[in-house]
């Protein structure tokens, strides 16, 4: 077998664990920013049920 082809199966094999590596690298980024946008979107909908009277309310500052 000639070694320039058997260089570029070598490659090509390369080329192929490196492109899974980096589909694996991107989905685990793409899963913590989601789980970073859903952890801000639950604070940001918190209820100001137990909280005292007039907390959260407009605020006048034209007084």
């Amino acid at each position: 077998m000639d070694m320039s082809l058997v260089a570029a199966v070598m490659a090509q094999q390369q080329g192929a664990l490196q492109s899974q590596i980096s589909t694996s690298v991107l989905k685990q980024n793409l899963d913590q920013q989601k789980s970073d946008v859903l952890t801000l979107l639950a604070g940001a909908s918190q209820s100001l049920a137990n909280v005292g009277p007039g907390v959260g309310g407009n605020l006048n500052i034209t007084a």
